[in-house]
């Protein structure tokens, strides 16, 4: 039996943040904690937010969000949102704040720590009393705003994914202007994260022909605007495209995802270098899709039919000239990362909850390989 579900209300437009103070009163939050990060406050963006809510008290304000977001982080935010008595909570930026918000508006409402959510079953205990969530993204790319995962690093160094239904947003905010001012790195980043939901959204087992056709038209829209978004960080219709192609792969990957998530779940808890989520996707898509190629000839055909490729061109190739063209890295070396880590990222992997719905098994022996693959070596020619 095949159970389908979708997800949450979504304002999407240009200028849609102007909608942000109707949202707060619909869900009955008055007190809200605004989450963010750092590089969120650097560029001024909390200016437009004040606009529309008002003079925010810096007691609801968490704006320490790391990179890749650790339980550690949320414990503060917590403090601070029991403190100030906040009612819910206002996620602005891109993945790793939604996250982050997340895990605040679950761990301030449930006892102990994350990780017994993060356990097989652990979601089950997960209640409706998960304090209001509404989520604005800066970013196009994670589709953590209409996701019912958020991946966090617990404070025994795992990177571990809490999933359940009351952690879906109760509205997301999708405005396409917030993303203009994105430097390419951070738009090509972005844009591969939402690529690699589609990608592997379609090549899950599971059954879900509304995922697919969602995931399908995502990748189309994404193959087609992403260069273009990061050539022209204003073209305002290339940053509408890629943040829809963004929720899209957020609405698609309730299906599951794969290998690809797997491996880069584990890399993203290396302290030393901090990794970019979408950048690792963009490295290690290739091989992954190498690896799945037995399983997946026709939804391959499909892919090819949506990037507009002949059928007899290969993906892995086309997908490393696709992140090179955008001026993303195609090697782990290049991002930073020593061989040395390699084994201990391979045994994280298989343990990974994305690497249960791949659509090949994946071992130890094959996680390690393909992290080899593309350590210091990448996987073909020139985008035309």
């Amino acid at each position: 039996m095949a159970v389908i579900s979708y997800l949450t209300t979504i304002c999407f437009e240009n200028g849609a943040l102007k909608t942000l103070r109707h949202h707060l009163d619909a869900t009955g939050v008055t007190r809200p904690l605004v989450v963010t990060d750092q590089g969120i406050v650097k560029v001024g963006f909390l200016d437009g937010l004040s606009d529309v809510m008002g003079t925010l008290p810096p007691q609801r304000l968490y704006a320490d969000t790391p990179p890749n977001p650790t339980e550690a982080a949320i414990d503060g935010a917590v403090r601070q949102y029991r403190e100030a008595d906040c009612d819910g909570v206002v996620a602005f930026g891109g993945g790793s704040p939604i996250d982050l918000a997340k895990g605040v508006a679950l761990k301030a409402t449930h006892p102990g720590e994350l990780v017994r959510y993060a356990a097989v079953g652990g979601g089950e205990s997960i209640t409706s009393s998960v304090a209001p969530i509404i989520a604005i993204p800066t970013t196009s790319g994670t589709g953590s705003e209409v996701g019912r995962a958020t991946v966090i690093v617990m404070n025994d160094g795992r990177k571990r994914a809490v999933v359940s239904p009351h952690l879906v947003p109760r509205v997301a905010i999708c405005d396409p202007l917030l993303t203009t001012g994105l430097p390419p790195s951070m738009t090509a980043g972005s844009g591969m994260d939402a690529v690699a939901h589609c990608v592997e959204t379609l090549l899950s087992p599971r059954i879900n022909p509304p995922a697919d056709a969602i995931a399908l038209d995502g990748l189309a829209r994404a193959a087609t605007w992403l260069r273009k978004a990061c050539k022209d960080g204003n073209d305002i219709e290339a940053r509408w495209h890629m943040m829809m192609a963004s929720l899209q792969g957020g609405l698609a990957f309730q299906k599951g995802l794969g290998a690809v998530h797997a491996l880069s779940h584990a890399l993203g808890t290396l302290r030393d270098p901090i990794l970019h989520h979408g950048t690792l996707n963009a490295v290690l898509l290739p091989p992954v899709l190498a690896f799945n190629a037995a399983a997946g000839k026709d939804k391959y055909a499909r892919i090819r039919v949506a990037l507009g490729l002949e059928p007899d061109d290969d993906l892995p190739s086309w997908f490393t000239r696709f992140t090179r063209a955008i001026g993303l890295p195609t090697t782990l070396s290049a991002m930073g990362v020593t061989r040395a880590v390699l084994p201990r990222m391979a045994a994280m992997a298989i343990d990974d909850f994305s690497a249960r719905t791949n659509p090949v098994p994946l071992t130890q022996t094959d996680a390690m390989s393909l992290l080899e693959s593309v350590f210091d070596s990448e996987m073909i020619g020139e985008m035309t």
